[in-house]
């Protein structure tokens, strides 16, 4: 399913498609044809890195919800200190069943979300969240 509107999840600054661009938390972009749009201009691919770093889609109204609880589970999974419980968590990952189906299968003994985890339902992302103990925080 393409989406067609999106919104930053955070601020974006990075080398766009048509240059350097720095795009405030809650803007709102289109998605024409496969790519971000931003001012009229391609920004990125809809499934591109920075797509997925800086923005969700928001064709149903919860982009900022949905933004919010991918940018907690991603720094829920990441080490915060020594000794953090880190590889606890994501042995929840792997062992959970809804987890299974945002993962890329290609990599077998790496995980690597898909695309469809940074598009995935609230709910889902929600029992994500629950599972590794992860806070959201939005406005």
């Amino acid at each position: 399913m393409e989406h067609i509107r999106y919104i930053a999840r955070q601020r974006a600054r990075f080398k766009g498609l048509s240059g350097p661009v720095n795009i405030p938390w809650g803007a709102a972009l289109e998605n024409e044809g496969g790519f971000l749009m931003w001012r009229g201009e391609q920004l990125c691919a809809a499934t591109s890195q920075n797509a997925f770093d800086f923005f969700s889609h928001d064709d149903d109204g919860q982009g900022r919800e949905r933004g919010a609880l991918v940018t907690a589970i991603l720094a829920r999974l990441q080490p915060q200190n020594p000794g953090d419980a880190c590889q606890a968590r994501w042995d929840k990952v792997w062992g959970d069943a809804l987890c299974q189906r945002y993962r890329r299968p290609e990599h077998e003994d790496h995980w690597i979300w898909s695309y469809d985890f940074y598009n995935a339902p609230t709910v889902d992302l929600w029992h994500i969240a629950r599972l590794i103990g992860a806070r959201p925080k939005y406005k």
